[in-house]
């Protein structure tokens, strides 16, 4: 299964976990799988985060593919004006 990381808003939202095995094929089947364990991250999970898998950082990658040994990571997306 793969890896994912949760930090700061994400992780309270997870009741604390900062770590969570997920079983997904890409992306999208990653936020559902994700919105399914912890209800209180659905909202949250598809808007405002880019994500890195091994290393490399997606923006709106709903099927980048995530193999079962990969980490990711949801990175809070910076604002500008």
């Amino acid at each position: 299964m793969a890896r994912v990381v949760l930090s700061g808003a994400l992780k309270r939202l997870a009741g604390g976990a900062s770590q969570v095995e997920v079983e997904a094929g890409d992306v999208r089947q990653l936020i559902r799988a994700l919105g399914i364990k912890y209800p209180a991250l659905a909202p949250h999970l598809d808007d405002g985060y880019a994500i890195a898998i091994d290393g490399e950082i997606f923006q709106d990658a709903w099927f980048a593919p995530i193999n079962q040994d990969s980490e990711v990571h949801f990175i809070p997306a910076i604002r500008g004006g």
